[in-house]
C-alpha cells in the first residue's frame, strides 16, 4: 500500500496496514537537550513535516507554492541590550524578544513580546495588500511545469498545497496585520474594513493557486488560524459567521471543486464552539488538537461530531515527560479511536525540552505498534 492510499484510507475508514506516523517538531531546546542525552545530530534532518526516516516518521510531499508577501518588510533592530532585542520582523510586527535560554538552533525559551502591527486602519491595509502582488513567476518555483510538475503529479506519497503554514487562513492573516486586541475590535469598529480583508484572503488564495491546481490534485491542504486560546476562541461564533465563514466556504468550494480531497485547519487552544461552522463550510479535519486547552479530547469530539470530523493530532504532549507508564496508558486511551479510521495521532504541537530522549523513543514505539494493522 502506497503512502497517498495509506492515508486518504484511514480518512475515509477504511481498513489499513497501519495508519500514518507523523509529527510536527521540536523545540530546539529539546534537541539540545537530546544532543546531551546521546542523539546524532547528522543522523537527522530535522523536517519532521517532511518525514524522520531515524524516528519511523512517513514522508509527505508540500509543494512549495508562496502566498505570503512577495515584498517583505525589511528587518530592523531597533533596541538591543545583554538581555532582550526590539526589532521589526518581516511582516511589518514590531517584537521584544529575550535573549536568555534562546537555543543554538534559534527557538527562543518563550514567546516574544508583540508590541506593533501594520494595519491599523483601511488606508494602513491597502499598502498592506499592495505586498501581496500575485506575481505566479516569484510564487512557483522556477520552469515548475517541466521541472517538478511531472514528479510531484507522479508522487506516490501524500501531496499537500502549500508547505507548513504557507496558507494562512482569515483570522490568521488578519491577526498577523492587525494584532489580537485590535482585531477584537476591528470586527465591531471596522466592519467594512473586515469584509473587505477576508474577501482579499479568499482571493488572493484562489488566484495563486489556480495554476497547480489546473495540473494536479492534491490529498489535502492546511489552512493555518490559531484563532482560539486555552479557555475558548478569540472571536465569537456570531462573529465567525458574519465574517469569515462565507469566505471559508468559498474558498473551501474551490479547493474541492478543483481536486483538493481534503481541507483541513490548524488551529491551537480550545476552537470547539466554532468546530460546527468550519463542518458546514466543508472543512473535513482540525489540528492539533492541544489538550491542555480544556482538554480538547478527540475521542470526545468523535462522539459529538461523529465521523464527518477527521481528527489529527491530539497525543498530550504533558503525558510524554511523565514516563514510559504514563506514554503507554495515554495511547492506549487512543487506541479505539486509531482503530476506527479517520485519526491520525500526532504529539499536539511541538515537543517541549521537558520530553527526554528515551521517553520519546518510547513514545515512538509505542504508538508504531498501536498504527499496525488498523
Amino acid at each position: 500500500m502506497t503512502g497517498k492510499q495509506r492515508f486518504i484510507d484511514v480518512f475515509e475508514y477504511r481498513p489499513v496496514d497501519r495508519v500514518p506516523n507523523w509529527e510536527a517538531g521540536c523545540w530546539g531546546q529539546t534537541r539540545e537537550r537530546w544532543e546531551a542525552e546521546g542523539l546524532a545530530d547528522a543522523d537527522l534532518h530535522w523536517n519532521w513535516w517532511d518525514g524522520e526516516e531515524y524516528f519511523g516518521m512517513d514522508h509527505r510531499l508540500f509543494v512549495p507554492i508562496q502566498f505570503g508577501m512577495t515584498r517583505p518588510f525589511e528587518h530592523r533592530v531597533l533596541e538591543e541590550t545583554d538581555e532582550y532585542e526590539i526589532f521589526v520582523n518581516h511582516e511589518g510586527v514590531t517584537r521584544k524578544g529575550l535573549k536568555k535560554g534562546r537555543s543554538k538552533h534559534g527557538t527562543r525559551m518563550s514567546m516574544d513580546q508583540f508590541l506593533d502591527w501594520p494595519v491599523k486602519n483601511r488606508a494602513d491595509f491597502q499598502k498592506m495588500k499592495a505586498r501581496y502582488e500575485l506575481a505566479l513567476e516569484r510564487r512557483y518555483p522556477a520552469d515548475w511545469k517541466t521541472t517538478a510538475l511531472p514528479e510531484w503529479q507522479s508522487a506516490t506519497i501524500p501531496t499537500i498545497l502549500g508547505r507548513n503554514c504557507a496558507t494562512g487562513g482569515f483570522y490568521w492573516l488578519a491577526r498577523k496585520w492587525m494584532g489580537t486586541e485590535a482585531l477584537c475590535y476591528a470586527w465591531y469598529d471596522q466592519p467594512a474594513l473586515m469584509h473587505e480583508m477576508m474577501a482579499f484572503i479568499a482571493d488572493h488564495t484562489i488566484a495563486i493557486a489556480g495554476p497547480i491546481l489546473a495540473e494536479m490534485d492534491f490529498e489535502y491542504v492546511m489552512l493555518s488560524e490559531d484563532m482560539a486560546m486555552k479557555s475558548g476562541p478569540l472571536l465569537s461564533p456570531e462573529t465567525f459567521r458574519t465574517y469569515i465563514f462565507p469566505h471559508l466556504k468559498r474558498l473551501v468550494g474551490f479547493l474541492k471543486r478543483n481536486g483538493v480531497r481534503y481541507v483541513m485547519v490548524d488551529t491551537d487552544g480550545n476552537a470547539e464552539p466554532l468546530l460546527s461552522l468550519l463542518l458546514d463550510a466543508g472543512v473535513d479535519a482540525i489540528w492539533p488538537i492541544e489538550r491542555a486547552s480544556c482538554d480538547m479530547d478527540p475521542v470526545a469530539l468523535r462522539k459529538k461530531y461523529g465521523r464527518s470530523l477527521r481528527l489529527f493530532g491530539g497525543v498530550d504532549k504533558r503525558e510524554l515527560a511523565k514516563g514510559p507508564a504514563a506514554i503507554d496508558a495515554h495511547l492506549e486511551s487512543l487506541a479505539p479511536l486509531i482503530e476506527e479510521g479517520g485519526f491520525i495521532p500526532t504529539v499536539d504541537h511541538t515537543v517541549p525540552p521537558d520530553v527526554s530522549l528515551a521517553d520519546f523513543r518510547h513514545y515512538m514505539t509505542k504508538k508504531a505498534e498501536l498504527l499496525q494493522g488498523c
